[in-house]
């Protein structure tokens, strides 16, 4: 399958799709949110895809922002749609049940923010910058920034960046938890498959059931049941019967998917 705006390389079980538009700063068109929606879809689909790393071509952005120049014919009836279309594909990353890393270089604002927050691990360039600056066009973050910032970094700061439009630095977005690491930008790519790798070492339904409980107190408010209920499910497993089994036995467990 190939895409219009992104370009996908699988390897190791790791699938990195990188969103190619260069010469736009990465930016966020329709077509890229379309695109991005059909290649979540085979992340779900396609077996031998164990994890994600998300990242823009280039040196200068992961993604800018939106592609401004679709704005002009925004109105109320279509202006929703235009931000329920993002939500529903930043949701479909969030909830993935495979682990999604965001390699970012450069400049993540707007949108670019907003899709390196839906993403379940941040690492940043030490020259990244970061920002919702909606509000100096007028309008709002559409693509899940009121709700996904202030659950990274509270409420007043999220306030703060989503009020101002101002842009913060790696260091800075470091220090408020919005990103989990910063590394020099060479070595974002190769940091992001450290992690992936050690998170694909571990049981995968495992990691799954995971991922679906910690996303469960916010959309719930209360994912206790469904943290009992997850951990149910992993205790009928093969992984789980293996892994107690390796951890008695004193040796390293090898996990199957099953």
């Amino acid at each position: 399958m190939s895409f219009e705006t992104l370009k996908l390389d699988l390897s190791g079980g790791i699938l990195t799709i990188t969103i190619n538009r260069e010469d736009k700063l990465n930016a966020l068109s329709q077509q890229t949110i379309k695109d991005l929606d059909e290649a979540f879809q085979k992340v779900y689909d396609e077996t031998e895809i164990k994890g994600v790393i998300l990242t823009g071509a280039g040196e200068k952005a992961f993604v800018a922002g939106a592609d401004i120049s679709e704005f002009k014919e925004l109105n109320y009836m279509n202006g929703r749609k235009f931000a329920e279309d993002g939500q529903e594909v930043f949701a479909k990353i969030e909830n993935c049940p495979k682990p999604v890393i965001a390699a970012i270089k450069g400049f993540a604002l707007g949108g670019g923010c907003e899709l390196a927050m839906a993403c379940h691990i941040r690492v940043a360039g030490s020259e990244a910058k970061f920002g919702q600056p909606e509000v100096n066009l007028g309008i709002i973050p559409g693509y899940g920034g009121t709700q996904r910032l202030p659950m990274l970094v509270g409420k007043a700061k999220a306030m703060e960046i989503i009020l101002t439009g101002e842009m913060i630095t790696a260091e800075n977005a470091l220090k408020i938890g919005l990103v989990n690491h910063v590394v020099p930008k060479e070595e974002v790519v190769i940091k992001a498959e450290e992690i992936l790798n050690k998170i694909l070492n571990k049981a995968g339904l495992a990691v799954s059931q995971a991922i679906e409980c910690i996303n469960a107190f916010y959309k719930d408010g209360d994912g206790y049941q469904t943290e009992a209920n997850a951990f149910g499910n992993c205790c009928k497993t093969e992984d789980f019967n293996e892994g107690v089994s390796a951890f008695i036995d004193k040796r390293k467990p090898s996990f199957k998917g099953k």
